[in-house]
């Protein structure tokens, strides 16, 4: 049973059709084709692999890879790029480092969250005197 079924698709795929473009006013043939069922999926799939590999060869061979993510211009470039990407880190990670020392040395002198005394202090005046 399965044979027959195959047996009746490769037929399907093979069997000839006439397709005939005529212009509407004459009736005339201005143009016909013999196809089959595997020769138009054969020119289709010729026709989508001729896109693709043309788009990728646009991409690859123009300078319309450097509009793709990721794509760098050269490897100088991305080390260069990966070197400062380091240095920010690490400028970032002793900003940190730096910021909760000065703010524990500001919690130490009690100069946070601590209200300043601002009442005047009367201090009498000495007489100095030359005797």
């Amino acid at each position: 049973m399965p044979d027959a079924n195959s047996n009746t698709t490769l037929k399907r795929l093979r069997n000839h059709y006439r397709m005939v473009i005529m212009n509407d006013d004459t009736f005339e043939e201005v143009i016909k084709f013999r196809l089959s069922r595997l020769s138009v999926y054969m020119i289709l799939s010729t026709t989508f692999l001729l896109m693709i590999s043309l788009a990728v060869a646009l991409l690859v061979f123009t300078p319309l890879r450097y509009y793709l993510p990721g794509a760098s211009a050269d490897t100088d470039t991305r080390r260069a790029l990966q070197t400062l990407k380091m240095r920010t880190d690490s400028l970032e990670q002793v900003l940190r480092y730096n910021e909760t020392y000065f703010k524990g040395i500001k919690q130490a002198l009690g100069e946070e969250g601590v209200p300043k005394d601002t009442t005047p202090i009367d201090v009498p005046k000495q007489n100095i005197s030359n005797d």
